[in-house]
């Protein structure tokens, strides 16, 4: 694949702030062709989870999300902190944070790129089990979170519905039922 790579020529930021960094890049491609300008939004990378309560029930978050102007059922999740200092810690702190639960185990099942023509990030994807309620929420000023638990059965049925619109909460649920499968949990 190297060979398709492009040669980065020069790269100049257009905004930056802590939630949002734009970029105008200057690229040659491996013919010699110029690209000018090519946008790349910055973030920081991301993290997502189904995350399974001490009796197997899926721990579910509903939040409005102003991008689509909607509320949405999704699986717990967030952005990584400059100061957190691995994925693992970031979803262990969003989960507590969104949730209030703690838990038992933690499994990484990958990562996946939300948008690489345009977006720097990386999501890391997890399975947490055993999960045990041991404080209140601890939300953002701007988040407002209802926890929802469903049976694992309800949650395929949404899937297969289509009823969750999150794509990579989606890819997270996937890995997380093929490893559950693995697992001989579900």
């Amino acid at each position: 694949m190297s060979a398709l790579d492009w040669k980065l020529l020069e790269s100049k930021y257009l905004f930056r702030s802590n939630w949002l960094t734009a970029r105008e890049d200057k690229c040659e491609t491996p013919q010699g062709k110029i690209v000018s300008p090519y946008y790349v939004l910055e973030y920081n990378d991301w993290v997502n989870c189904v995350a399974l309560d001490e009796q197997g029930r899926v721990i579910m978050v509903k939040q409005y999300r102003h991008g689509i102007r909607q509320t949405l059922l999704e699986i717990p999740g967030g952005t990584m902190d400059n100061d957190d200092p691995s994925p693992e810690y970031a979803m262990r702190r969003e989960l507590l944070e969104e949730t209030g639960y703690e838990f038992e185990q933690l499994i990484n099942l990958g990562k996946i790129a939300p948008n690489p023509a345009s977006s720097n990030n990386i999501t890391h994807m997890f399975l947490a089990t055993g999960g045990k309620k041991v404080q209140e929420q601890d939300l953002d000023e701007n988040e407002e979170i209802e926890i929802v638990l469903l049976e694992m059965e309800e949650l395929k049925a949404m899937l297969k519905k289509n009823e969750l619109l999150q794509s990579l909460h989606v890819t997270c649920i996937f890995y997380a039922l093929l490893k559950l499968k693995e697992l001989a949990i579900v």
